[in-house]
């Protein structure tokens, strides 16, 4: 035996049983065997302090309890993903419901979506939560991969047995504008890093209540947005509020503003989208658009549930938002 490591055939030879009876004991299948042999075994296993493999474990058995969820490491996020306001609120929710259900959940990262299907069967899951690729990856992926997973804010000309979890993007931006237009404010600018897909419907919901609204695309990288921002303050300044398609960039372009001493709300309002806790304790406290990460993840569970059990093919689930009215919008004098 070697110093320091216990294997199933020292713990075999040590009491004359054959490898298969101290695996089976491991891995709790023992109607088989006496109940005295199942002791002796136990007994041994703790005296050695041995420390099964959890992947073999979890291989050996039909049903692992466990629930993947993997994220898009994008290059937006600048190698911190997991540190996303909207990443790190979903994942939150995703454990809650998770554990609730008597489930455990790993999570992984990556920016390729092969790895995927992999990392589901490498750990015998049950079931998986995929955000943040596009179309032709979570197609490839259902034809690969035969477990059940649930999409977040997968964009799908048919979403055929995908399922698939989106929520109301166009009346975020539509309340946002109606928010912003009772407050007095016409000359609103958008801000997005694209003017597709989500980001596409929260500035179209703005436009249908403010028309003259505009939309600025900002650099994903922070050094590269801030610069654009300093090259093009004069312009953002012409504009009473800004609109930001999350709060992320929302509170981004706060801290630009602060460190230029332009005063929010007094000098420029600003709204955010998704309600993350840095937007609760930004000064001001941001007004946003709120997402129920709660809701979806409860959704995600029920879905996984669904499919598993051959009672859904795949849909996609609309959910609402509303807006949360906070310190960072200024009333104009009408």
């Amino acid at each position: 035996m070697e110093e320091g490591r216990v294997r199933i055939v020292d713990i075999a030879e040590e009491l004359g049983v054959s490898t298969a009876t101290v695996s089976n004991v491991i891995h709790g299948k023992t109607k088989k065997i006496s109940a005295e042999t199942v002791k002796r075994v136990q007994e041994l296993l703790e005296k050695r302090q041995y420390i099964p493999s959890m992947a073999g474990i979890l291989l050996a058995q039909n049903n692992s309890r466990i629930i993947g969820v993997v994220i898009n490491n994008h290059e937006k996020y600048e190698g911190h993903v997991l540190e996303d306001g909207f990443i790190a609120s979903s994942l939150n929710a995703l454990a809650a419901q998770i554990e609730r259900s008597g489930y455990f959940m790993m999570v992984k990262t990556t920016k390729e979506w092969n790895e995927i299907s992999r990392f589901a069967s490498m750990w015998n899951m049950e079931g998986m939560v995929v955000i943040g690729f596009c179309e032709q990856d979570y197609k490839k992926l259902r034809e690969k991969m035969h477990i059940p997973f649930v999409v977040y804010d997968g964009y799908f000309e048919e979403s055929g047995e995908l399922a698939n979890i989106i929520i109301d993007n166009f009346d975020g931006g539509l309340q946002a504008g109606q928010h912003l237009k009772n407050r007095g404010h016409s000359r609103v600018l958008c801000i997005s890093d694209n003017d597709i897909c989500m980001d596409h419907e929260r500035f179209s919901g703005l436009k249908e209540i403010l028309p003259e609204a505009e939309l600025k695309i900002v650099p994903m990288d922070k050094n590269s947005r801030w610069q654009f921002y300093e090259e093009n303050l004069r312009e953002i300044r012409r504009y009473t509020a800004v609109f930001a398609v999350s709060d992320y960039y929302a509170i981004d372009l706060l801290h630009f503003l602060n460190k230029k001493k332009i005063a929010v709300p007094e000098e420029m309002s600003i709204v955010g989208f998704d309600d993350t806790v840095l937007g609760r304790m930004s000064l001001p406290a941001l007004t946003t658009i709120c997402q129920d990460s709660m809701e979806r993840a409860k959704t995600a569970l029920w879905l996984l549930k669904e499919l598993k059990e051959g009672r859904c093919a795949g849909n996609t689930l609309k959910l609402k938002v509303y807006l949360v009215e906070r310190e960072s919008v200024k009333q104009l004098k009408s």
